[in-house]
């Protein structure tokens, strides 16, 4: 049976840590911390786990995954998630990427499968590299950048103080969401995961 790649996107380094565009990152660790492991390095160019999911009811022993997060910058994404997939042997139906998303209020979740990249450039890099846009998306919602603030400036600030209070509630419900599209497939996850 094929493991899941669960990649979480960012900017490597203490610097970016706190960034909105590492809100990816963030989820892709509490998912590393609720399996009880860490990520480490792989030669994929990426910090890399092999876990096993929860089952539904919570119990230990769901399904195989691998959790990851590139080492390379957000624009460069593309070469590990590829590398991984290679080297892990998952199909493209399993690659479930986590990432922010300008065009979603903050601390909404939303998943889809394919469309556009919405000038996200590690969703581009990743198109590019797997041949295809048909992949499992989580979009954390970081809303969009206030009065005439460029967009790439924005996602390269951190969480104002407002947001890091609700901060681990969004990394949680991002989580849980994951979870839930590898449990319930994209329809149903979608109808539980939109409705709260």
């Amino acid at each position: 049976m094929e493991p899941w790649l669960i990649v979480g996107l960012g900017n490597p380094g203490p610097g970016y840590a706190g960034n909105r565009h590492n809100v990816g990152v963030m989820v892709v660790e509490e998912i590393a911390r609720r399996a009880g492991s860490t990520l480490k390095a792989h030669k994929a160019q990426a910090l890399a786990a092999s876990v096993r999911l929860p089952q539904p009811s919570g119990a230990p022993g769901g399904p195989a995954a691998i959790i990851a997060r590139p080492t390379t910058y957000m624009n460069v994404s593309g070469g590990p998630v590829k590398s991984l997939m290679n080297f892990f042997k998952v199909p493209l139906d399993k690659l479930v990427v986590v990432h922010d998303e300008l065009d979603i209020d903050f601390a909404d979740v939303r998943l889809k499968r394919g469309g556009g990249e919405g000038g996200h450039n590690g969703l581009r890099s990743i198109t590019s590299s797997v041949g295809s846009k048909d992949y499992l998306r989580v979009r954390v919602g970081i809303g969009r950048p206030p009065g005439r603030m460029d967009a790439a400036d924005f996602v390269l600030k951190d969480f104002n103080s407002t947001e890091k209070k609700d901060l681990p509630f969004l990394v949680d419900d991002a989580a849980d969401a994951v979870q839930t599209l590898v449990d319930l497939g994209l329809t149903d996850a979608q109808n539980k995961v939109h409705a709260r």
